[in-house]
């Protein structure tokens, strides 16, 4: 028979091992302001944060760990902890398409933790600007979503922009009915943005039949709304609860599951190859016959898996497009840097947005 540990002891143990993480912690904390001075006496001026370092050693995280404790979980607990050293090196101001509440500001939370400064921008446009004039040190931008495509003005204004893409990071889309509400049967009107109203409309019609949809500009000005009043709900995401201080009635009412947005960092650095990597581009051939085809055999024939490719009015000329593409790889790599060498011969005008870390979650 086996024998039971008394609580207290249990106990007892637990509260000694949290003394000792804690030192560990502040200790990790004291590494980092150093590497900070180290950094400032070498010249550096900037940011401190270096997207490839933080995936090196998030997946360094993942691969360490042997549970019971998911690799999920344990990275999400260093991403925090990493967030709030960095903190202490120099705080960070990251934009994002506001207002607060937003799946852009979970997305910026989810990349680079909670111990950032988060500027809310009113329109893509304005998350570029901010970056671009030094107003913020990266920006978040959404780029794709499972079910609906491409975000065309984030594409379009990269035609325009120095800025390069830093990084990515995935949100799986679930749509949450909040407010003050005891009851479903207490509800009058739902507000939500329109796309996440369509994105809900079998739960609604089935459970809210009787209440009046409204479409407002966004889901955070959603919750917003119904943030006063007990005979309303609102269809956002988790920040949207947490910040308007919403309870949420009933969660993940999406009808469809696996809806995922991909977000994308911006900024001015170029991160180093981590061996798991993206990098995008933007080319443009005119309108020749062949010329896709040219832009992509160099793949092909190096062996380079292709992510995806979009394709975008260029502006420049009717019936003339641009052609956006991810490829698996860092530019750095000397296969892929042989690639896109060809690629560039081939084409009228080559742009490399950025090779970057693949998202780590």
């Amino acid at each position: 028979m086996t024998s039971v540990i008394p609580l207290s002891e249990l106990r007892d143990k637990i509260d000694a091992i949290d003394e000792q993480i804690l030192q560990l912690i502040n200790q990790r904390a004291s590494c980092a302001m150093e590497v900070a001075k180290t950094k400032i006496a070498q010249g550096e001026q900037g940011t401190f944060y270096r997207p490839d370092r933080e995936s090196l050693v998030l997946r360094r995280i993942m691969h360490l760990n042997q549970g019971p404790l998911s690799g999920h979980t344990a990275v999400l607990f260093f991403r925090e902890l990493m967030s709030a050293c960095l903190a202490l090196e120099k705080p960070m101001d990251i934009a994002f398409l506001g207002p607060e509440g937003t799946f852009t500001q979970q997305a910026a939370f989810k990349h680079f933790g909670h111990a950032i400064k988060t500027i809310p921008a009113t329109t893509i446009n304005e998350i570029f600007n901010a970056v671009e004039c030094g107003y913020c040190q990266f920006g978040v931008v959404p780029v794709e979503n499972s079910t609906e495509g491409v975000i065309s003005h984030t594409l379009d204004r990269f035609l325009t922009s120095q800025l390069k893409i830093c990084g990515e990071v995935e949100i799986r889309v679930h749509q949450n009915l909040m407010g003050h509400a005891t009851s479903l049967a207490d509800i009058t009107e739902v507000f939500s943005h329109q796309q996440s109203l369509a994105q809900c409309r079998q739960w609604l019609d089935k459970y809210l039949p009787h209440a009046r949809l409204t479409a407002v500009n966004s889901n955070a000005e959603a919750a917003q709304l119904v943030s006063t009043n007990k005979r309303t709900a609102a269809i956002a995401g988790v920040v949207a609860a947490e910040f308007y201080n919403l309870p949420i009635i009933k969660r993940n009412i999406e009808d469809e599951p696996n809806n995922t947005t991909r977000f994308i960092i911006i900024g001015r650095q170029s991160p180093s190859l981590t061996g798991s990597d993206k990098t995008s581009l933007v080319v443009s051939t005119g309108n020749q016959p062949g010329a896709l085809y040219r832009i992509l055999e160099p793949f092909a024939k190096f062996g380079i898996g292709m992510v995806h490719i979009e394709s975008r009015p260029s502006r420049q000329g009717l019936w003339d497009y641009v052609f956006f593409i991810d490829i698996e790889g860092h530019s750095e790599d000397a296969v892929i840097a042989q690639a896109l060498d060809t690629v560039k011969d081939n084409v009228k005008m080559f742009k490399l947005l950025g090779s970057y870390p693949k998202a780590v979650l």
